[in-house]
């Protein structure tokens, strides 16, 4: 069986932004120093960045025969229950107003798309995975055809927003309700 990796590397347009935003640090930090003082603030500032963009671009997602690593997390392919590829839009909404904070995340923001993968039993402590990636459709059926569950094509739930984008407001018991409509609160 072939399986699915793919690291998530920083973009080119990343480095060159960090080393800009290095030399104008550096020039701020160097004036009136000695030409030595600057080469080892640059190169300190540089090194610093640089192994900040390596660290986050380190993470890995891999598919094997029997679970899904998705950075440092592990999950069994047995305990999903469904797979969604979601487009920038959907993973918009699932990363910021219909997120649920018990879910694991692996989210970068220089990757748009994203697949939701639904945890069997939806349990409260980890209902769900997002996991940010380059190609959602891919990883989609890749973890369909390692064992995992059916594909879905359509957005979760959660992604649904056909009244416009706001964020769902729980319902509020009848007591409240009727509380607030009795104090003029309505």
């Amino acid at each position: 069986m072939r399986g699915y990796r793919e690291r998530l590397w920083v973009p080119l347009s990343w480095w060159l932004a960090v080393t800009g935003c290095v030399l104008l640090f550096g020039s701020m930090l160097w004036a009136g120093l000695s030409l030595t003082t600057a080469v080892i603030i640059y190169a300190g500032l540089e090194a610093a960045c640089a192994l900040a963009l390596l660290g986050w671009g380190a993470a890995i997602i891999e598919v094997s025969e029997n679970d899904l690593r998705a950075g440092q997390l592990r999950m069994p392919l047995a305990s999903i229950a469904d797979v969604t590829p979601l487009d920038a839009e959907q993973a918009r909404a699932l990363r910021g107003p219909r997120a649920d904070p018990a879910a694991s995340m692996l989210l970068r923001p220089y990757l748009r798309a994203a697949v939701y993968i639904e945890v069997a039993g939806r349990p409260a402590a980890q209902p769900y995975w997002l996991i940010a990636t380059r190609h959602p459709a891919e990883l989609a059926a890749a973890i369909n055809s390692a064992g995992g569950s059916p594909v879905t094509r359509q957005a979760p739930d959660a992604c649904d927003d056909s009244a416009g984008d706001r964020v769902a407001e729980p319902a509020r018991p009848a007591a409240e309700t009727a509380l607030s409509r009795r104090d003029g609160n309505a």
